[in-house]
């Protein structure tokens, strides 16, 4: 059931749905507000001899616009307890030769979709790494290079553009083997080519500081006070001209915000956390440190306690 506005009862009222006759009733008077619809649900009836080994679901998968066949396939099955017949068996082979030109773009969406759900990505950054692959299958550009690689950078690619970026270093952890200097080229490489087929640059968004902050809050199970203090004073980091990477500036901005707290967490561990080298922390904390006063929040830290941080 769902509510609508009835045009006969002039209310919201709950409307029920007749599978069986495709239409849409007012559960008060009764009024078929809507006919003949098309249920696109799976139809659960087995047509199968044996009951042991048959998929009642026999609609199957959703469609892929991106597949050649939009996934409307028919299974052609070899008769009951048989090897199969001459005809049965042909027929088998031509299907699964038509099928061939989609079985690598619905093995590169697996592998890409694993990638996702390994990362805890939403479906939408799944969908625009699967489209910028089928863009670069079209024009033949995949062939000959590191699949994995190219699997890796358009999910890195498509994080960006949907203003949810991941590091390198986090995409690489889910590229099966494939190396951050790999990804990179391959990056690279598809920002020319599909920068080459519309003829304007490919958009990769803005990256801010904050944008991996409270992921990296969370990875070292900051308190939500300190999460607060961090994101506040990553945003104030924002007005001064720190010529850092904003992955480096989050990473310094959380060991400065720990430093102040109670729950002090350890170089090595924020290092680990943000995937930024310890070096690069420190030489990063001496950028910041001419600005502590201005950037850390006055509600979570004292001059005092400021004054007590270890200098660079």
């Amino acid at each position: 059931m769902s509510d609508a506005y009835c045009t006969d009862c002039k209310r919201e009222t709950e409307l029920v749905f007749d599978h069986s006759a495709g239409d849409t009733l007012c559960s008060e008077c009764g009024l078929v507000l809507e006919s003949h619809s098309i249920d696109e649900t799976s139809e659960w009836r087995t047509f199968a001899n044996e009951s042991s080994n048959s998929d009642p679901n026999r609609v199957g998968g959703p469609t892929n616009p991106l597949l050649a066949d939009s996934a409307l396939t028919t299974v052609i099955a070899k008769p009951n307890g048989a090897s199969g017949d001459f005809l049965s068996n042909s027929l088998g082979r031509w299907q699964n030769r038509n099928a061939n030109s989609d079985r690598g773009l619905i093995q590169a969406f697996k592998t890409i979709a694993t990638m996702s759900e390994r990362l805890n990505l939403v479906a939408t950054i799944k969908d625009r790494a699967n489209e910028i692959f089928k863009r670069l299958e079209d024009q033949k550009s995949s062939r000959g290079r590191n699949q994995d690689a190219l699997f890796a950078a358009c999910l890195y690619i498509s994080c960006r553009q949907e203003d949810k970026p991941r590091t390198i270093k986090e995409i690489c952890s889910v590229a099966n083997g494939a190396t951050k200097k790999e990804i990179g080229r391959a990056k690279d490489y598809i920002v020319k080519t599909l920068g080459l087929e519309t003829g304007q640059s490919v958009e990769l968004g803005t990256i801010h500081a904050g944008d991996f902050m409270r992921r990296f809050c969370s990875n070292l199970g900051m308190s939500h006070q300190a999460v607060k203090a961090a994101q506040e004073a990553v945003a104030k980091s924002e007005e001064f001209d720190i010529r850092r990477s904003p992955i480096s500036i989050a990473a310094v901005v959380i060991y400065i915000i720990t430093q102040l707290s109670e729950d002090k967490k350890p170089l090595k561990d924020i290092s680990l956390a943000t995937g930024v080298a310890e070096g690069t922390i420190r030489n990063s904390y001496k950028d910041l440190y001419p600005h502590l006063t201005k950037i850390a929040p006055s509600w979570y830290a004292k001059e005092e306690d400021l004054k007590n941080l270890s200098s660079p």
